[in-house]
Formats: C-alpha cells, sequence, structure tokens
C-alpha cells in the first residue's frame, strides 16, 4: 500500500510540475492586430461632414450625389411625433418611406436656415460596407424642430463611399 501511495504521489507531484513550470514563464501579450480599416473609417468620417456641410448650405445636388439610387429611406415616429402628426393627418404612419430626392428638394426650396448636428457618431467598416450611426438634431431657424437617432448603411463604389439605406427616429423638439 506504501507503494500505490507512493505512486499517487509522485503521479499528483509531476501533474502539478507541468503547470508550476508553465508559470515561470514570462507571459506575453499577442500582438494586436493592424487597424486595417483606419482609412476606410477616416474617409466615412469625411463623408459625415459633407453631409452636414451640404444640409447647412442646402446644396440638394451634393446631397443627391451621397446616395445610390434606389436606396432605401424611412423614417420612424416616436409615439409624441406620430401623436403630433395625426392631429394635422389623421392618416399619418409610423414609419414612413421618403428619399434622398425629397431631401435634396426641400433643402433648396426652403427659406428657413437649416442645420443638423451629429453627436455620438460611431462607424463600422471592413472597408467595402459599413455602417454610421449617430445621435442628430435638426435646427431650423436657430430652433430645435426634432431629434434622434439616425443609422446609415454605406458602400464603396469606383467613386467613393455612397449611402445605399437611410433609417432615422423623429422626437418632437
Amino acid at each position: 500500500m506504501t507503494g500505490s501511495v507512493c505512486s499517487v504521489l509522485m503521479g499528483i507531484s509531476l501533474a502539478l510540475a507541468v503547470p508550476l513550470h508553465a508559470m515561470d514563464q514570462p507571459v506575453r501579450a499577442a500582438a494586436a492586430p493592424a487597424d486595417t480599416n483606419a482609412a476606410a473609417r477616416a474617409e466615412l468620417g469625411r463623408l459625415v461632414e459633407a453631409f452636414k456641410h451640404a444640409m447647412l448650405v442646402k446644396d440638394g445636388g451634393a446631397i443627391r450625389g451621397m446616395f445610390l439610387p434606389g436606396g432605401s429611406w424611412f423614417r420612424a415616429l416616436d409615439p409624441a411625433a406620430l401623436a403630433a402628426a395625426r392631429t394635422k393627418n389623421p392618416e399619418a404612419k409610423q414609419l414612413s418611406p421618403g428619399s434622398y430626392e425629397d431631401l435634396s428638394k426641400f433643402l433648396t426650396t426652403t427659406q428657413a436656415a437649416i442645420e443638423e448636428t451629429f453627436e455620438k457618431v460611431h462607424i463600422e467598416t471592413d472597408g467595402t460596407v459599413g455602417m454610421v450611426w449617430f445621435d442628430y438634431r435638426f435646427i431650423s431657424d436657430g430652433k430645435q424642430d426634432h431629434h434622434g437617432v439616425e443609422t446609415w448603411q454605406v458602400v464603396r463604389g469606383s467613386d467613393g463611399w455612397k449611402i445605399s439605406a437611410m433609417l432615422y427616429s423623429v422626437s418632437p423638439g
């Protein structure tokens, strides 16, 4: 029995020796992967800035040039915005389609000073497709008209980044 106890203890000692030996080795951090999409994110950041500028100077043509023809565009009203819309039109829908053409026409015909501010901008991309997400505030004649969250799906083509889809929420004030 003494031999078997000794064998068990020797087995335990050997089992512990390997992990103890491994713990004596210095821990090496894995090299951080190279950020291969930093340039693409910077390009998308410039698209965001160009969009804001086009809104500010009411450049409908520039807005049209930032979108893929035939892309999708939807506006989603929050409950308060939907209730307000239904006071004017009882048939108003919570989710409604729109287009960059509608925005372009609005910009070129409105007399109001327009600005859209973006906060908490997040950009994700693999260099070919991507997503831009931010909080926005729509300001008309110096007063905030509405705000919400806006998201774009984007794609890089031979002529640069284009917005292929836009979805935004609308909250009053």
